[in-house]
């Protein structure tokens, strides 16, 4: 049986739940039974000599953990004698001999079915007389998942896919935990594009790939399978983080299956809990939850923000409270690797974010002062737009922002500003709000414009400067009721706060001469207070791609009115005969 027929023999079991189980929890049975299946196969061979040192080391009070794995040549173990076989064997005692050959398993595997709530299952299944029948099927010879019959790079294949199944079947919440794939192989191109060492055949290179928000692995999984289609012997040292307890087991699974170390697959709120302090990875990519609210830490970040500042990981500014995307950057660019001197210390942070974080905030806001450290440093490489509908669980706009510690020469002090809006392909079946997909072609073609780095249509090439600007205060006199404008004791004009203003001049403007231009021949009397002047950042995408188109000349539309008018009277005169 090859993995396609393995993927579609695992996914009719699901059939066995139909009426007992929703569509979408379909997954909580299948991916965990089929994990357990795995870890079946893969200790089978050292079952015995794991369960005679465990017997003969259980009362000696070391520390079993090292011994274990050891025994078993993984770094987890079971110390139960059980295995599916036997547990079919013994059809009456099923649900208890399950738990407890699953509570046989090491602590990191245990946590995995504890996050999945899979005792609850169990006891689910037995009740609907549904647990021999599922084990059962599992044991069927047409399942073979031992490591001899499909490698670890398979098996992951395999898992991706049923995973992707899964959540596709319960797609009103998977946008929370599940980024499409053809999104996530755009980000990953694009974030790989120029690491010519990893991606060349028969180069040993370790890249460390880190999520904060991993969902279910995807982006994860998905940096490992690209690098390793280019070059077999680069190792990916993956880590991630999640808050979900469902999608963490799916990920950590999945991460196990694939032969990555699952310590670095952490559990909890990663703006609260920084599961990976003081760490610097070599590649950072997620889709953070965008439009939701940060409310349940914010006592813990703005704690963070107010006593450590720039050597905490929010020291610029703190965005509001109804959006917690662009604290997921600050985070991320807080693990770049620290005053890089060569190519190869370089990082490089791809992130999926809707649109408000490109504009939102006026001059001195949170937002305004993450944009201005973040285009200040000279970090951000580009931002492209995706099509509309590319999501399960929204149709707004989405951008990718490519940012780095590490720009090439030609890109140095320049943002990428890429539409590629209009490359897509509809879907034949929407899944949920996603009604658009990138074939193969659209992500090689904002690839070739990103590596290209030329104007174009889909591209625009800007200096840092044209996103900045001076909110400058605006103040006219205020005048006595004989008209006469006030003065103070020394002789300075009030100001009428009535009759203030502010005006937006961009950075690259003198102030003095857009004042003079553009205020004073409108108000004589007016004067700029400079001690209020405030800068600010903001990326107009859709400005730079607009194209104006000047109105036709009255005379041609004058001309088609007659044209059409003398139509519809030789209508009516025919109407009328």
């Amino acid at each position: 049986m090859n993995q396609q027929d393995t993927v579609n023999f695992i996914w009719s079991i699901a059939e066995l739940l139909r009426g007992d189980y929703k569509q979408s929890d379909y997954g909580k049975v299948i991916l965990p039974f089929t994990l357990l299946r795995r870890l079946d196969y893969v200790l089978a061979d050292t079952r015995d000599a794991v369960c005679k040192e465990y017997e003969a080391k259980k009362d000696s009070g070391v520390a079993l953990d090292f011994l274990l794995q050891k025994k078993s040549g993984y770094p987890f173990y079971n110390t139960s004698r059980l295995d599916f076989v036997k547990l079919l064997a013994d059809a009456a005692n099923i649900k208890d001999n399950l738990i407890a050959y699953i509570n046989g398993f090491s602590d990191n595997i245990r946590d995995i079915f504890d996050r999945y709530d899979f005792r609850a299952q169990i006891e689910r299944l037995e009740a609907a007389n549904l647990l021999y029948q599922v084990v059962q099927k599992f044991v069927d010879a047409k399942v073979d998942l031992h490591p001899r019959t499909m490698r670890n790079a398979d098996m992951g294949t395999m898992f991706e896919e049923l995973i992707r199944r899964f959540a596709e079947l319960s797609n009103e919440t998977a946008g929370e935990h599940w980024t499409p794939r053809d999104v996530i192989k755009l980000m990953v191109t694009l974030l790989l594009n120029f690491d010519d060492k990893a991606l060349t055949p028969a180069t040993r290179v370790i890249r460390r790939v880190y999520d904060p928000a991993a969902g279910t692995g995807g982006m994860l999984s998905v940096t490992e399978e690209y690098v390793h289609e280019h070059n077999q012997d680069a190792t990916i040292v993956a880590h991630g983080q999640e808050l979900n307890p469902e999608s963490y087991a799916v990920c950590k699974a999945d991460m196990l299956i694939k032969g990555q170390d699952i310590a670095n697959i952490a559990f909890g709120n990663t703006l609260s809990d920084d599961a990976f302090a003081d760490n610097t990875f070599d590649y950072m990519l997620s889709n953070p939850p965008f439009g939701v609210d940060w409310k349940k830490v914010e006592k813990q970040v703005r704690d963070e923000h107010e006593k450590r500042g720039h050597a905490g990981r929010f020291g610029p500014g703190l965005p509001r409270v109804s959006d917690g995307s662009l604290l997921f950057l600050m985070h991320m660019l807080s693990k770049m690797k620290h005053a890089p001197k060569s190519e190869e210390e370089k990082s490089r942070v791809a992130i999926v974010l809707n649109g408000s974080p490109l504009f939102t905030g006026g001059a001195g806001s949170g937002e305004s002062e993450i944009r201005r450290w973040i285009i200040e440093h000279d970090w951000l490489e580009a931002i492209i737009a995706l099509p509309a509908d590319m999501f399960y669980n929204t149709g707004i706009a989405t951008y990718v922002w490519l940012l780095t510690n590490w720009k090439e020469d030609r890109r140095k002090g320049k943002i990428q500003l890429i539409n590629a809006g209009d490359g897509y392909r509809k879907m034949r079946k929407s899944l949920g709000s996603k009604r658009k997909e990138l074939a193969p072609e659209h992500i090689e073609a904002a690839a070739k414009l990103y590596g290209a780095f030329a104007e174009s249509p889909q591209s625009k090439i800007l200096p840092n400067e044209v996103f900045g600007y001076r909110t400058i205060t605006v103040e006219r006199p205020l005048r006595a009721a004989n008209g006469k404008p006030e003065k103070d004791k020394k002789g300075k004009l009030k100001a009428d706060s009535k009759r203030r203003d502010t005006e937006n001049v961009p950075l690259l403007e003198d102030v003095e001469a857009y004042f003079k231009r553009e205020v004073l021949p409108h108000a004589p009397d007016a004067w700029i207070d400079h001690a209020k002047t405030k800068t600010g950042y903001e990326i107009p995408f859709a400005r730079h791609f607009y194209q104006y188109t000047p109105p036709r000349p009255l005379e041609d539309i004058d001309r088609d009115l007659k044209e059409v008018s003398a139509e519809i009277m030789e209508l009516l005169k025919d109407v009328a005969a």
